[in-house]
C-alpha cells in the first residue's frame, strides 16, 4: 500500500497513538476513511463526465493508466507476446558487406 511495508505501517500507528491517545483514533480514524471516500467518489464522477463529454466508456479505466511512465512502459518496454504466450526475440541488425547500400525508406522523414 503505498510502497510501504508492515513495519512503516505500525511505526505510524504507534506514533498516531502516542501523539492522538487511544480515545481520539478511532474519531480520526472514521474521518480519514470518509474523506477517502469521498474523494474516491469525487474521482469516479469526474470519470463518468469525461467520459459523456466525450462520447466513449471510461468504466475500464483505471488512474494508474493515465500515468505517463506506464504508458511508456507499456508502449516501449513490454515486449511483444506472439500466439503461444511466449515473448518474441528482437530482430538484430547485421552489418552491411563491403559495397552494399544501407536500407532506405523515402517516407520516413
Amino acid at each position: 500500500m503505498f510502497g510501504m511495508g508492515w513495519a512503516e505501517i505500525g511505526v505510524i500507528l504507534v506514533v498516531a497513538m502516542l501523539v492522538f491517545g487511544p480515545e481520539r483514533l478511532p474519531e480520526l480514524a472514521k474521518q480519514a476513511g470518509g474523506f477517502v471516500r469521498t474523494v474516491k467518489q469525487m474521482a469516479d464522477n469526474a470519470k463518468n463526465d469525461l467520459g459523456r463529454e466525450i462520447g466513449q466508456d471510461l468504466s475500464g479505466l483505471q488512474l494508474r493508466d493515465l500515468d505517463p511512465r506506464e504508458a511508456v512502459r507499456r508502449t516501449f518496454l513490454d515486449e511483444p507476446l506472439l500466439s503461444g504466450g511466449t515473448a518474441a526475440k528482437a530482430v538484430t541488425s547485421r552489418a552491411l558487406r563491403p559495397g552494399e547500400k544501407p536500407p532506405f525508406d523515402a517516407e520516413a522523414t
